[in-house]
């Protein structure tokens, strides 16, 4: 229960933080982030996020490339993008291991069920099993 609260009190500052500067804030299983336009194709995201079984906790930054241009993709309902991730992760469970660096890679597709709401579905990985992946909501604010 403790490390429940802590990854909800992380989540939360983290969202409170950037919350100005956000266009999406994606929430799931296993963490959530706020992304950023940077250009037409790329956005940068901060996020906090762990793992299933709760002993990694994580906060960084994540950078998207968003292939629709590329794969000519003109409907406003599906998004397919992929990208890296770094940040600091938190060791909070049995064995002993330090925290560390996380640095990671993903690739993901997005579905919008109206103009508002939308599922993702993201697939990766970093170098502590940490939150480079997950499936959740979108809601674009």
């Amino acid at each position: 229960m403790k490390k429940i609260t802590l990854l909800l009190l992380l989540v939360f500052a983290t969202t409170r933080m950037f919350s100005q500067a956000r266009t999406e804030l994606n929430f799931g299983i296993i963490g959530a982030n706020y992304e950023i336009p940077v250009s037409e194709d790329v956005t940068i995201a901060p996020f906090a996020g762990t793992n299933f079984d709760i002993d990694w906790l994580i906060l960084g930054v994540k950078a998207n490339y968003y292939f629709d241009n590329l794969l000519e993709l003109d409907d406003d309902a599906w998004d397919v993008y992929g990208g890296a991730g770094a940040g600091y992760a938190y060791y909070n469970g049995n064995r002993n291991k330090d925290n560390d660096l996380d640095i990671g890679l993903h690739v993901g597709g997005r579905w919008f069920w109206n103009d508002k709401w939308g599922i993702y579905l993201e697939f990766g990985g970093g170098n502590t099993q940490g939150a480079t992946g997950g499936l959740g909501l979108t809601v674009k604010l």
